[in-house]
């Protein structure tokens, strides 16, 4: 689970200062705040580690990318590259990782389930004109211990180790200068030939690689519903982009053997089953299923009943809401366990009685698949479900992290907002959805100005 966002220089975010992430962690604020760019540093870093380009420290966009960031004077605060970006993430490990002797292997020297990584990317040289970027720095922290890298000469690099002593033992005869690192967070394999402990590294790369492959992204546009969907066995990563491969997944979890937690005393539910109970609770449908178009088909449709008695009929042909909720419910509950689930604006156009049920979703899938999920929203409604479940104790509130995003002269600033265990939020920002008091004030001086005159 991620546990720590920090971004240095990033877009509209001068310094956000450590930001911490809980089992549900929401970004609000008005258009234009920051609370896109959050995300997308998120989305910048897996990205990357997805990348093939090992050459390139930060992928910033090609035609798969999650994201399009364009380059690093576009995402550079003030397009200052010359200064570069800081991106820094904490996450907590499912166990614990153990870096032990190299000579004594049963001597355990640093054991940690947490794990910090963070890099400072800017454009070589300070060239403007330049596209090449370099990695300034990049370090990794275990416990009290820092493993890393920093740029010492045009060409080369210096290895860092601080903190616990963990002495690197160098080869003798070998230079104690290294190429440069791998993307913006690998360590280059000369590392592991130059010192004779330094295997240990390739763990910090993996684990970090693995968590971000289990962050997914789910965006703010959504596919129109089709009314045929073809599917050819293919078992999807995740919903896409625009959650156009929500019923592949469906289909695809067929295939699989885990079921999802009901409760005690009733029989563990499909995929298919659970998301079904859930747009029947939300008030969208009463039945929803998947079939084929004919035996031995690859063409499916998704059939719907939005009441006990009416017809079925197909997805396309009843509200928006269904499609538009669908790939928020498959991807919470599709994906593997423990992942993080990031959504952008996830309420676009729902029922303002959807927006609230959505909250019930992320406090289930974490409960159920202990599955983070990280939203930016503009939903009230969403908020406000949030704080009720704390105050009536269907979540608690270090569960629950709730910021408020907003810009001042073209800088965003964070305040996170302090909620007790009864769902009061204690520094209310003014405005925070719009002044609605000043909004009742003057509907209500309206309407005594048109009794006057109409009197």
């Amino acid at each position: 689970m991620l546990t720590q966002l920090s971004l240095k220089r990033f877009k509209s975010w001068p310094e956000t200062g450590p930001i911490a992430l809980a089992p549900i962690t929401g970004f609000f604020g008005a258009n234009s705040s920051g609370k896109s760019s959050l995300l997308q540093a998120l989305l910048l870093l897996k990205q990357t580690a997805e990348s093939a380009d090992r050459g390139q420290p930060l992928h910033f966009a090609d035609k798969a990318s999650l994201v399009d960031l364009g380059d690093l004077k576009t995402v550079a605060w003030g397009h200052q590259a010359a200064e570069g970006i800081e991106l820094d993430l904490q996450w907590k490990l499912d166990a614990p990782m153990t870096i032990r002797d190299a000579t004594e292997r049963s001597t355990a020297m640093i054991e940690s389930d947490s794990l910090g990584f963070s890099a400072r990317v800017v454009l070589a040289n300070g060239a403007e004109a330049s596209p090449r970027t370099r990695v300034e720095s990049m370090a990794y922290r275990i416990g009290s211990a820092q493993f890393g890298m920093r740029w010492a000469k045009p060409t080369e690099y210096a290895l860092i180790v601080e903190g616990e002593p963990f002495p690197l033992v160098r080869e003798v005869g070998r230079p104690p200068t290294l190429p440069p690192p791998s993307k913006c967070y690998g360590f280059p394999d000369e590392v592991r030939g130059r010192y004779q402990n330094a295997a240990f590294l390739t763990d910090l790369e993996l684990a970090l690689e693995r968590c971000l492959k289990g962050a997914y992204y789910l965006g703010p546009l959504r596919a129109s519903p089709e009314r045929q969907y073809p599917w050819s066995g293919a078992q999807p990563a995740d919903m896409g982009r625009a959650g156009e491969r929500a019923v592949d997944a469906l289909l695809a979890s067929r295939d699989r053997k885990s079921t999802i937690f009901r409760g005690r005393g009733r029989r563990r539910a499909t995929l298919e089953e659970y998301v079904a109970e859930w747009l029947k609770k939300l008030g969208l449908i009463h039945e929803f299923r998947v079939e084929a178009l004919a035996e031995d088909s690859q063409l499916y449709r998704v059939l719907v009943r939005r009441s006990p008695k009416a017809d079925e009929v197909l997805i396309t042909d009843v509200g928006f809401g269904v499609s538009q909720v669908l790939p928020v419910l498959v991807l919470c509950f599709y994906v593997p366990e423990g992942s993080t689930v990031i959504l952008e604006q996830p309420e676009i156009h729902l029922h303002p009685s959807v927006q609230s049920g959505l909250a019930d979703v992320f406090i289930d899938a974490w409960r159920t698949r202990r599955v983070q999920v990280i939203v930016e929203s503009h939903s009230e409604h969403l908020l406000r479900r949030l704080r009720r479940r704390v105050a009536e104790e269907g979540a608690s509130a270090d569960q629950v992290a709730l910021y408020f995003c907003e810009a001042e002269a073209g800088e965003s600033k964070l305040t996170r907002l302090a909620m007790d265990m009864f769902g009061n939020i204690e520094n209310w920002p003014a405005d925070f959805f719009g002044d609605e008091l000043g909004e009742m004030a003057a509907m209500t001086q309206a309407a005594q100005k048109r009794r006057r005159r109409a009197g």
